[in-house]
């Protein structure tokens, strides 16, 4: 099988984020789960890896500007400007705050990929905002725009 670590975040948010499993406390039977699914096991511990990190994050030690922000030359070379965009795009509608919008940043940074998909950072946006308190209208719009058709939201 051919995948990678957003293979098995995906597979944890459409299998496991609506029921009562707290994936905290059942993480070895989640990883059986998922290398029964055919998923490799370096791909899983990256995944709960990544996960893990998500959920130590603080908050950005500095004041963000809400429509301003400069990316590094790392951030750029990783993040195209399509990923920028969309970034924008989702603070501009409320969806990312400037605090989300930098968890956003640094997990799609985390990701070992020498780029990052427009799909992939809009499953980082969904996932970093699941992981935040009171974010359930965020989150709507954001599923909403994975599951529907990009073209609706981005014309």
């Amino acid at each position: 099988m051919n995948e990678d670590i957003f293979d098995v975040l995906i597979y944890l948010f459409e299998n496991y984020m609506d029921s009562d499993i707290d994936i905290d406390s059942d993480t070895d039977t989640l990883k059986t789960e998922l290398k029964a699914a055919g998923f490799n096991s370096r791909n899983i511990i990256q995944a709960f890896e990544w996960l893990d990190m998500l959920v130590q994050q603080e908050e950005p030690m500095f004041k963000s500007n809400k429509n301003f922000r400069i990316f590094c030359a790392e951030e750029n070379q990783k993040l195209s400007v399509e990923c920028r965009d969309f970034i924008y795009f989702l603070q501009r509608l409320d969806i990312l705050t400037p605090i989300t919008r930098e968890f956003v940043i640094d997990r799609a940074m985390a990701i070992d990929s020498h780029q990052v998909t427009l799909e992939k950072v809009q499953w980082i946006s969904l996932i970093v905002l699941l992981n935040q308190p009171d974010e359930e209208l965020a989150i709507a719009h954001m599923e909403n725009i994975i599951y529907q058709e990009e073209s609706d939201f981005l014309n």
